[in-house]
């Protein structure tokens, strides 16, 4: 029997360019979503926002049926207390944009988690939160921030396939937009090494 593929879903090209060379993974299809992949892995850039994501979990697992998805990335610290380069599983995601209609608190997604990884919550939102208020409201409920990871979860928990989110440290409080596009150049090649080394032995 076929072994069922791995899947990864990655925002931005910037993001996934380590992990295509370094699992040699060559392009497949780049239409509804650019799809890379090499034995059994199979990586969806998704493109920034949740739309985007939602869009690259479903055609991702419509098309190859992976046996789980693990989405890396970048994401912001929500308060001073965390350095750039740390890297996080994520057992938490809070989606601030949207109120639950019964009780008016942030949904509240729960992606599968895996043993051995420090942990931290995330706040998923359609917009960049890089002003030091826009953190502060997130720290609210959250450590970090990003703009994909509720998205990811909530399609996969659709689909019923387990999904894993591991986020590194990209900007905390009093970086500038231009300050983060250069820190995830910087940071990218070790969340892939993280990814590879041991992610990658602890999900196969």
């Amino acid at each position: 029997m076929k072994e069922k593929p791995i899947g990864i879903i990655i925002a931005t090209k910037i993001e996934a360019e380590p992990f295509i060379e370094g699992l040699r993974l060559r392009r497949m299809e780049t239409k509804p979503v650019a799809l890379y992949g090499h034995g059994p892995i199979v990586l969806a850039v998704s493109g920034i926002g949740k739309t985007n994501a939602a869009l690259a979990a479903a055609g991702l697992i419509g098309s190859h049926r992976p046996a789980m998805t693990v989405n890396c990335g970048a994401a912001g610290a929500a308060h001073p207390g965390l350095a750039v380069g740390e890297i996080f599983q994520i057992d938490r995601v809070y989606e601030l944009d949207r109120p639950h209609l019964v009780h008016g608190r942030p949904m509240t997604h729960r992606p599968d988690t895996l043993k051995g990884f420090p942990g931290a919550t995330l706040a998923t939102r359609d917009r960049p939160v890089l002003e030091d208020y826009d953190r502060r409201d997130a720290h609210l409920h959250a450590d970090l921030v990003d703009m994909e990871g509720a998205a990811i979860v909530q399609a996969c928990r659709a689909f019923g396939v387990p999904v894993y989110l591991f986020k590194i440290v990209s900007d905390t409080p009093g970086h500038g937009r231009k300050d983060v596009i250069e820190s995830i150049v910087t940071v990218r090649h070790d969340l892939f090494a993280f990814f590879r080394e041991r992610v990658l032995p602890a999900i196969r």
